[in-house]
C-alpha cells in the first residue's frame, strides 16, 4: 500500500518526529527553553555520530532501535528549536521591542484594494528616533485609507508614524482567530493610516525577482481584460490560471466552496500537474534521444518554474514545483522512485525553510490530498473492475476525486465546517473544463499579439467558465447539496482520521485488529457526538456579543435561539461573529428582532426595555431611559448599557437594582471609562464588551 518496508520511505520516517517537534515549538514551548533545547539537542547529535563510528566495538548493531530512537529525539528537538527560531517576537531586534517616533518598512506582498481599504504587509527595517534610525525587524499588517495609496506596489519603502496595535482575538464563540492566523504568517501587530500620515521614500527597495514576477502577473490580468467581457468569468481565469484573487466575487467562491472545487480556485499541484502532462506529451520524442530525457527534464522543470513566475511565486504553486521538480529528477536518474518517499522530502525541505507552513490550511490540504492520492487511490480503483476502457478511466478519475476528498474531509470539516455532498459529481464535472481553461488561458497569453487567434481563444476561455460556473451554481442548489454546521472538537478529528486510515488499512491488508479499530473508534466518535448534541439541546444562555459598535444578545434555548441586534443577517459583520456561535451551538431555529422590537415567546418575553429570559431579567439601558426616572426600583440580573447614553451609574441606581453591569462596543471610549470608573468605585460586578471576550451566562 505505502512501501513494503520502512527503509524504502526514509524521509516519511524522518519527517513525522520534525513534523511533531515544529508543533510542539509553535503551540507549547516559551523562548526561554531555547538554551535547554540547544543542549539537548547537541548531546544527541553527538552521541548519535559517535555510535555511528563505534557500533561495532561496542556491538550497537545488536541493538538497532537505539540508532532510530537517538535520530527521532534529535528531529524532535531540531524541529522545536526551528519553530521558536522562526517566530520573529522571540527575536532581540523586533521592532516592538524599543520605542520609536517612525518606523521604515518596505511594502513585501502585493497591495490589495477592498472597500475602499488598500491593505499589505510590510517589512520593519528601522525604527526612527529624533532622525537617528536604528535598525530592527519584523513584520506589520498595514491599512491605509487613503486614494493616493492605489498605486502603492511591492518594494516601496515608507516611513509611517510608530502607532500600531497588537492583533485582536476572536471576541465571540466560534469567531475566526485571525490572531493566530496573522501570528502562523509573523504578523503579529497593525497599523491603520489616513492621508499624510505616511511618506514614500523609495521604490523597488526589495526582491527585484519577485517585484518583476508580480508585475508581469498584473500585465497577463490586464490582457484577459482585453478580450474578455464578464467580470465573473475574467475573475475567475485571473485566479485560476495566475493565482491572482483580488477580482474574485463572495458568490463565485461560495459556489465554489460549496460544491467541493475550492481547490481548483487555488493555483497549486493540480495545475501544475495538468501543465506537465501537456509538457511531457509535447516533449517526448527527445526520450528517443542520447540525452534527451536529461534535456527534457531541464525543460519542464524551467518551463514550471516561470510559470510559478507568472502566478506570483504563491506558496502554493512553489510548493507544487517543488515536488513536480523533484519527481521530474527522480523519474529522470532513476528506474524505480517511491512518491512518498519524494512528497516527505519536499514537505522536509519547505518546513526547513519556514516552519510555519506547517499551520497553513493549503499546505496541510495538499500535502495531505497528494498523500491521498499515492497511498488511498490504488485501493478504491481496485473496488470495481470494468472491461471497457472509458468505463476504467471514468471510474479512475472516480477514485481519484474520492481518494483525495475522503482523506481531506476531516481537515476541511475542522477548518470550513461543511461537506459537499456531490462532490464526486462536481469533481468529475470540472476535469475538462479546467483543463481546457488552462491550456487555452496560457494560449492566449502567449498568443494575445496574434489578432484573430487571440480573440478566438479568448471566446473560448470565457465560454469555458461561463459554462463551469453555470454548472457549479445548479449543483450548489440542488437538494441536500451541502451538509453544514459541522463542529468538531480536538478528539472527534482525530477519531475521524483513525476511522479512515483502520478502514481503508482493512481493505488492504484484512487483519481482524484493524476492523476492531474501526467500528470502536465509529461507536465513540457517535457516542461524542450525540453527547454533544444532547448537552445543546438541554442548555440555555444568554451571550452578549462583542459586535464593536453594534448590540448583540443571543437568547439560546436549545436549538432555537433569538438574536437581538441592529445587525441584518446578511451584513458581513454578522456572517462574521454571530452565525458562527450559532452554528457551533448546533441552533437550527433562529429569530432576529431589532432592539425596538418587542416578542412574546414560552421562554422569552421582550417589552419595551424589559426583557425576560426564563428567570432572568435584563433591561436595555440607552439614551431613551437615561431621562426617565421610575417611581420604584425595578430589580433585574442584568443591566446592559448601549448607545452612549449621557448619565451616571449614581442616577442610573436610583431606578434599577443589578447584578451585573454590561458596557457594550456602542458607547464611546469616554462613556465606557467614565462607567468603568464609577463601578470600581461603588464595587459593582461589570463587564466591558468593547475590545474584550464576549459574556456567556448558562441559564440551565
Amino acid at each position: 500500500m505505502i512501501a513494503n518496508h520502512k527503509g524504502e520511505i526514509p524521509f516519511v520516517v524522518l519527517l513525522l518526529p520534525f513534523l511533531l517537534g515544529i508543533s510542539v515549538g509553535i503551540g507549547f514551548i516559551a523562548a526561554a527553553y531555547l538554551p535547554l533545547l540547544w543542549g539537548v539537542f547537541g548531546a544527541f547529535a553527538i552521541t548519535f555520530i559517535i555510535l555511528n563510528f563505534t557500533y561495532q566495538r561496542l556491538g550497537i548493531y545488536k541493538k538497532r532501535w537505539l540508532g532510530g530512537l537517538l535520530m527521532t529525539f534529535t528531529l524532535f528537538t531540531a524541529g522545536i528549536i526551528i519553530a521558536i527560531n522562526y517566530n520573529e517576537l522571540n527575536q532581540p531586534y523586533h521592532f516592538s521591542k524599543s520605542q520609536a517616533q517612525y518606523l521604515t518598512v518596505t511594502i513585501n506582498n502585493e497591495p490589495q484594494l477592498k472597500n475602499g481599504l488598500i491593505r499589505f504587509t510590510a517589512s520593519v527595517r528601522q525604527n526612527v528616533n529624533n532622525k537617528q534610525p536604528t535598525s530592527v525587524s519584523g513584520n506589520l499588517l498595514v491599512t491605509i485609507k487613503d486614494s493616493a495609496a492605489f498605486v502603492l506596489q511591492y518594494g516601496d519603502e515608507l516611513l509611517i508614524p510608530a502607532k500600531y496595535d497588537a492583533i485582536d482575538p476572536p471576541f465571540n464563540p466560534g469567531e475566526f482567530n485571525y490572531k493566530k492566523y496573522l501570528a502562523h504568517q509573523n504578523i503579529h501587530y497593525q497599523a491603520f493610516l489616513y492621508p499624510g500620515m505616511y511618506r514614500v521614500l523609495r521604490h523597488d527597495s526589495d526582491n527585484p525577482f519577485i517585484a518583476f514576477s508580480l508585475r508581469l502577473r498584473q500585465q497577463m490580468v490586464v490582457r484577459f481584460k482585453q478580450h474578455m467581457h464578464d467580470p465573473g468569468a475574467i475573475a475567475v481565469a485571473s485566479t485560476l490560471i495566475l493565482g491572482y484573487k483580488a477580482d474574485l466575487s463572495n458568490d463565485i467562491l461560495q459556489a465554489y466552496s460549496k460544491t467541493g472545487t475550492i481547490h481548483v480556485l487555488s493555483v497549486s499541484g493540480a495545475h501544475v500537474a495538468i501543465i506537465y502532462v501537456l509538457l511531457q506529451w509535447m516533449l517526448g520524442f527527445l526520450n528517443r534521444y542520447k540525452y534527451g530525457r536529461v534535456i527534457k527534464a531541464a525543460i519542464i522543470i524551467t518551463l514550471i518554474w516561470y510559470y510559478a513566475i507568472l502566478s506570483g511565486f504563491s506558496p502554493a504553486v512553489c510548493r507544487a514545483a517543488a515536488m513536480i521538480s523533484m519527481v521530474i529528477i527522480g523519474k529522470t536518474y532513476a528506474r524505480h522512485i517511491n512518491m512518498l518517499n519524494l512528497l516527505a522530502l519536499s514537505a522536509f525541505l519547505l518546513l526547513l525553510y519556514n516552519p510555519f507552513f506547517i499551520t497553513d490550511v493549503g499546505f496541510q490540504l495538499s500535502y495531505l490530498a497528494v498523500a491521498g492520492l499515492i497511498i488511498l487511490q490504488p485501493v478504491v480503483y481496485k473496488w470495481l473492475q470494468f472491461k471497457n476502457k472509458w468505463a476504467d478511466k471514468l471510474w479512475a478519475a472516480c477514485s481519484v476525486s474520492i481518494a483525495a476528498q475522503v482523506i481531506t474531509f476531516p481537515l476541511s470539516a475542522w477548518y470550513f465546517h461543511q461537506f459537499p455532498v456531490y462532490f464526486l459529481l462536481s469533481n468529475l464535472l470540472i476535469i475538462i473544463p479546467t483543463a481546457i481553461i488552462m491550456y487555452s488561458g496560457i494560449a492566449y497569453l502567449a498568443l494575445s499579439w496574434v489578432p484573430m487567434l487571440s480573440t478566438m481563444l479568448a471566446w473560448v476561455l470565457e465560454q469555458t467558465i461561463l459554462f463551469m460556473n453555470r454548472a457549479l451554481a445548479f449543483i450548489e442548489h440542488a437538494p441536500f447539496a451541502g451538509i453544514n454546521k459541522i463542529w468538531l472538537s480536538m478528539p472527534e478529528y482525530l477519531l475521524l482520521y483513525v476511522i479512515i486510515i483502520a478502514l481503508f488499512y482493512f481493505l488492504y491488508d484484512k487483519k481482524k485488529w484493524l476492523i476492531y479499530l474501526f467500528m470502536t473508534s465509529l461507536l465513540l466518535l457517535c457516542t461524542s457526538i450525540s453527547l454533544k448534541r444532547y448537552r445543546q439541546g438541554a442548555n440555555s444562555a444568554i451571550t452578549f456579543l462583542n459586535l464593536r459598535k453594534n448590540t448583540g444578545i443571543v437568547f439560546k434555548n436549545g436549538s432555537t435561539a433569538v438574536v437581538l441586534t441592529n445587525l441584518a443577517d446578511t451584513d458581513r459583520n454578522y456572517s462574521y461573529s454571530v452565525q458562527p456561535y450559532l452554528d457551533s451551538t448546533q441552533v437550527s431555529q433562529v429569530k432576529h428582532i431589532d432592539p425596538n422590537q418587542n416578542i412574546a415567546l414560552p421562554f422569552l418575553k421582550k417589552q419595551g426595555a424589559l426583557i425576560q429570559f426564563f428567570d432572568k431579567r435584563i433591561v436595555i439601558f440607552d439614551k431613551q431611559l437615561q431621562n426617565q426616572p421610575l417611581p420604584n426600583i425595578i430589580k433585574t440580573d442584568y443591566l446592559y448599557i448601549t448607545g452612549n447614553p449621557h448619565t451616571s451609574l449614581q442616577v442610573i441606581n436610583k431606578s434599577y437594582d443589578y447584578q451585573t453591569l454590561v458596557i457594550d462596543g456602542s458607547n464611546s471610549r469616554q462613556t465606557i471609562a467614565r462607567f468603568e470608573a464609577e463601578a470600581q468605585g461603588m464595587r459593582i460586578n461589570y463587564k466591558i464588551l468593547k475590545r474584550n471576550i464576549s459574556l456567556t451566562r448558562v441559564s440551565n
